[in-house]
């Protein structure tokens, strides 16, 4: 499978023009084009220059609005806010224009998630261990049910992160998952195409569980920020990371699967009583 022809069987999240116009005026109010009090053109003013609709500006100001970045005043209109002491934490929206892109923001969730998993091994309760078997056990029946199991992948590494004890984590994945859920997407995409690569994604899973239920911190580190890495080492092997990336893990990391023909995922395997 051609890297071209796999990366359109994983169509990214289409840019919005609302997106595109919060970006544009949030860079302007960054560059110093915009100053703290000035005000913003009205609505049909910025609908004309950027050539959009009114609906698209009202949302990208919402946007703005959300980010603290613009204040409105009642029957005067919008003015670039006062720099917040304390900004809110904010990805830039093209962080969804590539899969290059997607697989960064996988990138950083691998920084964290191995510490994540290495406090929930320390901290952990046993309602919360038994409520990890149970998020894993739904991965595999939104799996044996044709299902591309996202939700319930994003709801497994939640728990992780409730398993610390720190509310803290909690917050920072809930504000990661709206970025994750494409990656995640385009992982597991690439991961139902072939029957060993499931299973490993399975028994990775496993281990990091069994980890933290033996409160050993160590191995669910290692078992954590292995199962990122490998994920990144299936894209390699399916294609979907190409270029200097893709050369730089296919160099630094030892092959994933085995390098036998590999077997192909079906219906009828996907399907298969999962333990």
């Amino acid at each position: 499978m051609q890297a071209t022809a796999l990366s359109e069987s994983f169509p990214l999240v289409t840019d919005r023009l609302s997106d595109r116009l919060a970006s544009r005026l949030a860079a302007q109010i960054a560059s110093g084009a915009l100053r703290p009090g000035d005000r913003l053109p009205t609505e049909q003013q910025l609908a004309a220059s950027h050539g959009v609709s009114r609906t698209v500006v009202r949302e990208a100001v919402h946007q703005l609005k959300s980010q603290a970045l613009v204040t409105s005043r009642q029957g005067l209109g919008c003015f670039v806010a006062q720099a917040p002491l304390h900004r809110p934490l904010a990805f830039d929206p093209a962080v969804l224009d590539s899969v290059q892109s997607v697989v960064d923001v996988v990138e950083v969730r691998r920084v964290l998630e191995g510490e994540i998993a290495a406090l929930a091994a320390q901290r952990a309760s046993r309602s919360q261990i038994a409520e990890l078997r149970r998020a894993l056990k739904a991965i595999d029946v939104a799996a044996a049910a044709g299902q591309d199991g996202v939700a319930e992948d994003l709801a497994f590494h939640r728990v992780i992160g409730e398993a610390t004890g720190n509310p803290q984590f909690r917050l920072l994945l809930g504000f990661l998952e709206q970025y994750l859920r494409e990656g995640m997407r385009i992982t597991r995409g690439n991961e139902a195409r072939r029957l060993d690569f499931m299973e490993a994604v399975q028994n990775e899973h496993r281990a990091i569980v069994e980890a933290i239920a033996a409160r050993d911190p160590v191995a669910a580190r290692r078992h954590a920020t292995q199962h990122l890495i490998r994920g990144e080492q299936r894209l390699v092997e399916g294609g979907v990371i190409t270029g200097q990336r893709r050369r730089a893990l296919a160099r630094g990391a030892k092959p994933a699967t085995p390098t036998a023909k590999p077997k192909r995922a079906t219906r009828s395997t996907t399907k298969r009583d999962t333990p």
